[in-house]
């Protein structure tokens, strides 16, 4: 957590097992700072999208508590209509599978569903899609279906209708996963723009070499659902038996010194969100 700012979300010993009986999160605490960018790290299956959920009150924890922008994330403070509604609206989340969250006819009405559940204005809707589509630079997607698109394009449209909204949160679930070389710098680029705009941002990953240019803090989970460790990113990614561990890299990485760290830009990537 940033010295000195405010606390946007506390998640105190949090744990959750799907049917009651399969782990997937073990006693995790986190803080996270208005502005932040919090990393999750570990291997496939070791609680990072099940975290995620949590933070988007997507599902609820068996053990311990959940707080955001002040007041207690639970199953009963959402069944309140207007908590509800406030909360949605300050949290987006963008799925690992844009196919579970892509679903409209069109780009159009995909990135004007959030809006129009909100009950704006017919003007100010369209404005908002024209800002966000001019952003993404997906302009020319507008009156497509989305079966029609790329990954790269679905995972823009997917972000269009999450940033459509003016969340101050947003959650990633392994963002670049199937992305193509320029999709993948592109959405890097993405995230450090929005960052460097305010927002505050968790995302949840297992590949290291952009870390110290998108994140300011990572939580490492353990392949047992546990906290591991903490810090910044180039403090972790310096322990190399912490990464062993954590199944981040493998031995003949850390016996030959696999190179983790790289920048978009160094490979020629180039592109900007807007």
């Amino acid at each position: 957590m940033r010295s000195g700012s405010e606390s946007l979300l506390i998640g105190e010993g949090l744990s959750y097992a799907y049917l009651e009986r399969f782990p997937a999160l073990e006693k995790v605490s986190l803080e996270v700072s208005r502005g932040e960018r919090l990393a999750l790290l570990g291997a496939n299956g070791c609680g990072k999208s099940t975290l995620l959920k949590i933070l988007a009150g997507l599902i609820f924890p068996d053990h311990g508590s959940y707080r955001a922008f002040g007041e207690e994330v639970s199953a009963e403070r959402l069944e309140d209509e207007q908590f509800s509604a406030a909360f949605r609206t300050r949290v987006g989340f963008v799925f690992q599978n844009t196919d579970a969250q892509v679903f409209s006819p069109t780009v159009r009405e995909e990135i004007a569903f959030g809006p129009l559940q909100l009950g704006l204005a017919p003007a100010e809707i369209e404005g908002r899609v024209a800002e966000v589509t001019q952003m993404l630079e997906i302009g020319d997607l507008i009156e497509r279906a989305p079966y029609q698109l790329s990954a790269g394009q679905k995972k823009r449209v997917a972000i269009a209708s999450v940033l459509v909204m003016s969340p101050e949160l947003l959650l990633f679930d392994e963002p670049t996963a199937g992305l193509d070389p320029r999709s993948r710098g592109w959405l890097l680029e993405l995230i450090d723009e929005l960052g460097r705009a305010g927002k505050t941002i968790v995302f949840a990953t297992h590949e290291l070499a952009e870390l110290e240019w998108i994140a300011d803090r990572c939580l490492v989970l353990s392949e047992d659902h546990r906290p591991l460790a903490e810090g910044a990113p180039a403090e972790l990614l310096a322990d190399r038996e912490l990464l062993l561990r954590a199944n981040l890299i493998h031995e003949h990485a850390h016996r030959h010194g696999a190179v983790l760290h790289s920048h978009p830009h160094e490979r020629g990537h180039h592109g900007r969100a807007g």
